[in-house]
């Protein structure tokens, strides 16, 4: 148990930033893996619970028995005007190395990968603060607005066309994403952050010793993909609800799009794909099939 608590810390990124020998910048890296994780799942994404509510993308977590998935959940910033940049894998001397999350005023470098909802891979386009209150770009961002006021719809920030590898996990090496910081990323890492709420650390601790989350068991597709907020209702793949403990399912989470593009060819990363819910397909990981078949060495820095 206390393996797996410094696990959970380690991945959420309570470490320095620092510059890697191959250019990338993030958090140190204190968690590293040999083989790949897998491809991100397909999901839908719950509606936002209410005002002041900032999505937190899923991502592959590591614990000694390999990767497990941390369901995308809404939680609530450290502070007002505070954005959060998601945790990624890069690959680096022959590891597969964990770049933790953290909040701050401007959105970092996470790798190049397209966690959907607004993370299209660089930047983020899902809403901005304005006023002292956080405003929700409707076109990316799942929100029932009877509860939530605050919003706007921007489409020009949608690519409609579907990017290949378009769910890879991790940075660089063989079948990663091509992706090194810009100047607006390497400017936002040098900012003060704040780390992970103890909210996000619970929710991961809580995923770790679900078995049912763990890609040994999944192969891929986890249990739960997506919650409406910390201990609150699961989603599975497809969106749907499944009631925890007293909690009702939230049917707001059945009507929302995945996003779903990665394209960093524009300055000013405005292209994005979007993959409507009735087109969502659930394959199994490809081309790391190992996988499903065994948990993944590892190596603590």
């Amino acid at each position: 148990m206390k393996s797996l608590f410094k696990f959970s810390i380690a991945c959420l990124g309570l470490a320095t930033t620092v510059f890697t020998a191959d250019g990338q910048v993030g958090v140190e890296v204190s968690i590293s893996a040999r083989i790949a994780p897998p491809l991100l799942p397909v999901y839908v994404q719950p509606a936002c619970p209410m005002d002041g509510f900032l999505w937190t993308p899923g991502y592959w977590a590591y614990a000694d028995d390999g990767y497990y998935w941390v369901p995308g959940v809404w939680v609530r910033p450290p502070h007002i005007g505070y954005l959060w940049t998601p945790p990624y894998w890069g690959f680096a001397g022959g590891l597969y190395g964990w770049h933790g999350g953290y909040w701050g005023t401007h959105v970092g470098f996470y790798g190049g990968v397209n966690y959907g909802f607004g993370y299209g891979g660089s930047g983020f386009v899902g809403g901005m603060w304005q006023g002292g209150g956080f405003r929700y770009n409707t076109a990316v961002m799942n929100v029932n607005t009877s509860v939530v006021h605050n919003t706007y719809v921007n489409r020009t920030v949608i690519n409609n066309t579907t990017v290949i590898n378009n769910r890879t996990s991790f940075n660089g090496g063989p079948g990663g994403i091509a992706a090194r910081p810009n100047a607006q990323e390497e400017m936002a890492m040098r900012e003060q952050h704040a780390q992970a709420t103890s909210e996000q650390v619970n929710h991961q601790q809580v995923m770790s010793r679900d078995r049912n989350q763990f890609a040994s068991v999944n192969h891929g597709r986890p249990a739960t993909v997506a919650m409406n907020r910390v201990n609150g209702n699961r989603f599975n793949p497809e969106g749907h609800a499944a009631a925890v403990g007293n909690n009702r399912p939230n049917v707001n989470g059945q009507v929302a799009n995945r996003s779903a593009g990665n394209n960093r060819n524009t300055p000013n990363n405005n292209q994005h794909a979007q993959m409507q819910h009735g087109q969502a397909q659930h394959p199994r990981p490809q081309g790391h099939p190992q996988h499903a078949n065994r948990p993944a060495e590892h190596e603590r820095r």
